[in-house]
């Protein structure tokens, strides 16, 4: 009888953040435990004890220099939901603007720089092609509309918020500064240019979606919960109500961002220090769910944006609702980037995204406890903090995208590895011709 072996992938490459993969296998390739190992933490938390609650929305962003904004805005919504703070209406539409210009920035690099190369030149091309390198080489011009989208995010969250990687500008009551006009003007200027790639982009993962449609179907068809904010059913990814899909597509909740420990469960592994959340009245791991793109197109009835809503009924029409499918994350990452764009234009030619009226002039700090919710380009980010009649910090939970989604990832990580180890799975799949051949 074949011994028992453990297959440990240490780093895991192409992935915002540092973690390992552990797949231990017994007689007979069974999958005996596949393991998402995060080794390392970095106490946040801990951080923000002792501070006064202004500055925690200009720490927090340290978290992630990929997606700060989320962070930001999330910590400066909780600090105003403790101190019964309402920001002017202009200064809301800026902070919109500012995420979205995040997200679709993100979602750019996330589609170009991480997914892409494995289809472009294939999942068994040599490594060192298929990766962002080879894309630059091979498809130029793929890779100039890819770092103009970036570029367009990131340039526009910087014009915003002073820096484009950890902002400081909104603070409880507003925002720092407003939009200059000759700003507003400029990248209104750049969004027929922007819309032209975002289009190109669209294109491409149709037929990436084409040509992978056994793979998208057949591998790694995972069923779970699924989480994330909706407003009133149309997807948005700065305000709304947080809901739970259940595995059948049924929503069994819809609650108050304040309420999230009624419904949020923390499981705690012994082989990672990032903990798992999952839906606590199904009980763990049962209650496992995901977050992310897939996650909130599956929960959202409808797009916020015209062209995104079209794209979504297209992608339903083709892997349903709910999707449980885990590469089709890179097909709603696709919908939600359309989204992005839309509601980037809107907001450039809305006239108080240059008003002046951004932050209130008198905001005081009091006893209190307060919630921020906003959706990462990686799933929900929540913040949540305590303060004495001081305004100093004396208690913070933070909940980043990762911890909704560890749980999925180790469980759509165990039925790829049961179909590639248990039943040769790979070899019955029908895969493309590689668009690049190297």
């Amino acid at each position: 009888m074949p011994e028992e072996k453990t297959i440990h992938i240490d780093p895991v490459t192409r992935l915002e953040g540092h973690g390992a993969l552990t797949i231990k296998l017994g007689p007979g390739n069974k999958v005996k435990d596949v393991q998402f190992n995060i080794g390392s933490t970095r106490f946040f938390e801990q951080f923000l004890v002792g501070r006064p609650m202004e500055e925690v929305p200009r720490i927090a962003p340290r978290i992630c220099g990929i997606c700060p904004e989320p962070h930001h805005l999330a910590s400066v919504k909780a600090v105003e939901a403790a101190w019964d703070v309402k920001p002017p209406p202009a200064a809301i539409k800026l902070r919109r603007l500012l995420i979205e210009a995040k997200q679709l920035s993100s979602h750019a690099i996330h589609f170009y720089a991480l997914a892409a190369p494995d289809f472009v030149f294939g999942p068994f091309a040599d490594p060192s092609v298929r990766n962002v390198a080879g894309v630059l080489k091979h498809l130029p011009d793929v890779a100039v509309q890819a770092i103009k989208l970036m570029e367009f995010g990131q340039e526009l969250c910087r014009d915003i918020a002073a820096k484009a990687i950890h902002p400081a500008t909104a603070i409880p009551g507003g925002m720092l500064n407003s939009l200059k006009e000759e700003e507003r003007d400029k990248w209104l200027k750049a969004v027929p240019a922007m819309l032209e790639n975002v289009q190109k982009t669209v294109d491409l993962a149709k037929k990436v979606v084409n040509l992978y449609f056994d793979v998208i179907t057949k591998v790694a068809v995972t069923p779970t919960y699924y989480v994330g904010l909706s407003n009133k059913g149309v997807l948005d990814i700065y305000d709304g109500t947080i809901h739970v899909m259940d595995p059948s597509g049924k929503m069994v909740a819809d609650f108050e961002p304040k309420d999230y420990t009624k419904y949020w469960g923390e499981y705690v592994s012994d082989h990672s220090y990032a903990t798992h959340i999952y839906y606590k009245l199904a009980g763990y791991p049962a209650g496992i769910w995901r977050a992310n793109t897939l996650a909130r197109c599956n929960i959202a009835d409808r797009m916020a944006t015209p062209l995104a809503d079209a794209a979504l009924k297209e992608m339903r029409a083709l892997i349903g609702r709910p999707s449980h499918h885990t590469f089709g994350y890179h097909y709603a990452r696709i919908v939600e980037m359309v989204q992005a764009a839309e509601s980037i234009k809107k907001l450039l030619e809305d006239p108080d995204i240059v008003s002046t009226d951004v932050k209130l002039s008198d905001v005081q700090p009091k006893a209190g406890e307060g919630v921020g919710v906003v959706e990462a380009p990686r799933g929900t980010c929540l913040h949540n903090y305590e303060c004495d009649d001081q305004g100093i910090v004396t208690k913070a939970n933070i909940i980043v995208a990762t911890n909704h989604n560890i749980g999925g990832i180790e469980k759509s990580l165990t039925d790829a590895a049961k179909m590639i180890f248990e039943q040769d799975g790979l070899k019955k799949l029908k895969l493309p011709e590689p668009l690049v051949k190297t």
